[in-house]
């Protein structure tokens, strides 16, 4: 066992593990940070499989920018302490979401063939350095993948964009304080 797979270990437990301690815990900046937590871990596990770009992406949009977004909206609806309170339904809801991962992890596993005789090579992956109009070839090139970012993706991307200011805008008006026939709060 050389370094390399004991940073991976340490980091994909470090990933599960913040994935587990953000869903469990009853506080939501807690959460939050747990949840940063296990963001950069992935973004170190994509430095191991030598991915830099990616892991710059990780930690740039989703541990920064998003993250700030969530404590941002967290701090403005101003949850209390007992807004993490476990109650009956959460419970259930909980159970439900265990019980159908493990269904689907059971139905990926029968029809993705793992443990079966043909899975037992990987096909090797052909990239190219080519743009072909509207289908875009695997490329390991930054020149494509911005090609591919502003031009057959840029929709999404905007109609993203726009769900995030929306979510955004919705939180602050739901979180105004209303004045009453008086005049004071």
């Amino acid at each position: 066992m050389n370094a390399v797979d004991i940073l991976f270990y340490f980091f994909a437990t470090l990933s599960v593990g913040g994935g587990l301690l953000m869903i469990m815990s009853r506080h939501p900046v807690p959460a939050a940070l747990f949840m940063i937590i296990s963001l950069v871990s992935v973004a170190a596990l994509f430095v191991l499989l030598e991915a830099f770009f990616l892991a710059i992406l990780q930690v740039l949009v989703y541990a920064g920018a998003v993250m700030v977004l969530f404590l941002f909206i967290i701090m403005l609806l101003d949850v209390g302490p007992d807004g993490g309170k476990v109650s009956r339904i959460k419970v259930i809801s909980g159970l439900a979401g265990c019980l159908s991962f493990g269904i689907l992890v059971v139905l990926l596993l029968q029809f993705s063939g793992i443990g079966s005789a043909e899975s037992g090579s990987w096909q090797e992956i052909q990239t190219t350095e080519q743009v072909n109009g509207d289908s875009l070839l695997f490329s390991t090139s930054l020149k494509n993948f911005g090609y591919g970012l502003f031009t057959k993706y840029m929709l999404p991307i905007q109609v993203a964009g726009f769900l995030l200011l929306a979510a955004m805008v919705g939180v602050i008006v739901l979180s105004k304080k209303s004045l009453t026939s008086g005049g004071t709060e």
